[in-house]
């Protein structure tokens, strides 16, 4: 099966009243067992790939990796997807290296550190669209700034992270201001801040309304119905793999993710992407730290590749199942990206209307 498009699986997803995982790869041995995990449960996949990604693995590798895992398991959709890109350049280099998806952050500026305004981000968003769409990608866009409502800071990942202390403004996705984002940028998919954030340490304590504001993807929803949602932030950061890590030789001091209960309550809410990251790399980690512990002698790479891959890949197939996007891969029938600039420039891709059939 071929690559998807961000927008033609989320649209298959609200149609089905599921969310999708998005797990971020660098290199292989994640995507081996991300697409195990896929296989097992017939689940189709968002693999995605930060600008941190692309600079160490490079966009070479990427696409072949991606495109070797394509073959390998053709019975299963996967969109290749650029995770918060920077600006235009980095976006429509992506898609020239086969991403079928980007992501325009323009809640921040290009440096990734300094917020943006609301003029700004609607510009560059909005251009990143006519670009992407015009070859049948698929955008995302961002409004709020991912950040910490306890704190006030936003966590950083591959360079990604605004500097300084935040309002809660800033830190909420105004749900009037989406409306008029999607329908002037026409992007297939609205990531929105609620309190999540990048890294491990995004709460203090179990997330309770007044640090995790589920509430604002509530009302977002009910202005916007049919439109496209997506946590960022979103790793769990199990107490399971926390212990593992520290059991192990780790030193990580208690932290608190966004309870998975809480992303399927999302879910519920409009919500059709999840990013995670963070909870990846801690069960690849946990099983280095473990290996490396349990067998000091050990130097092939494989005795610490292997059972880390499994880790993850248990993790993977946990998600899969709890998103509701089990089962789901073998009823997608792919849509060339070359038809998709047409539904786009036929306008049968609204961007207010974002649960178009696509079939």
């Amino acid at each position: 099966m071929a690559l998807i498009t961000l927008r033609q699986l989320l649209d298959h997803a609200a149609e089905n009243d599921y969310g999708v995982p998005a797990f971020n790869i660098n290199n292989m041995e994640q995507g081996l067992a991300i697409m195990t995990a896929a296989r097992k449960c017939d689940a189709p996949v968002i693999l995605q790939a930060s600008r941190g990604a692309r600079s160490y693995a490079g966009d070479i590798m990427l696409r072949h990796m991606v495109q070797a895992l394509v073959e390998m398991h053709p019975d299963i959709p996967i969109c290749m997807h650029q995770d918060h890109g920077n600006n235009e350049a980095t976006c429509l280099s992506a898609i020239r290296h086969g991403f079928t998806s980007v992501m325009m952050d323009g809640s921040l500026l290009a440096d990734m550190k300094t917020p943006a305004s609301y003029d700004y981000n609607v510009d560059i968003t909005r251009r990143v669209t006519e670009a992407a769409h015009a070859v049948g990608a698929s955008v995302e866009g961002e409004l709020g700034i991912l950040g910490s409502l306890e704190t006030g800071e936003a966590g950083e990942e591959d360079g990604s992270g605004a500097v300084g202390k935040l309002s809660h403004d800033q830190l909420l996705t105004d749900p009037d201001q989406a409306v008029d984002f999607v329908s002037r940028t026409g992007c297939d998919a609205l990531a929105i801040a609620c309190g999540t954030s990048h890294g491990a340490y995004k709460f203090t304590r179990k997330p309770d309304g007044e640090i995790l504001a589920m509430s604002t993807i509530a009302a977002i929803h009910e202005k916007l119905p049919d439109t496209h949602l997506v946590m960022h932030g979103s790793s769990s950061v199990p107490q399971y793999l926390q212990d593992l890590i520290n059991a192990s030789g780790g030193a990580m001091p208690q932290t608190y993710g966004v309870p998975v209960e809480e992303i399927e309550r999302g879910i519920r809410m409009g919500v059709r992407k999840v990013n995670i990251d963070t909870d990846c790399r801690m069960a690849m980690t946990g099983q280095f730290r473990k290996v490396a512990q349990d067998d000091p002698a050990q130097f092939d790479p494989r005795k610490f590749l292997v059972p880390a891959m499994q880790e993850l890949e248990a993790l993977c197939l946990d998600r899969f199942q709890r998103f509701g996007t089990a089962g789901h891969a073998a009823a997608i029938k792919v849509i060339s990206m070359d038809e998709m600039a047409a539904r786009y420039l036929g306008g049968a891709l609204s961007p207010v209307n974002a649960a178009a059939k696509a079939a």
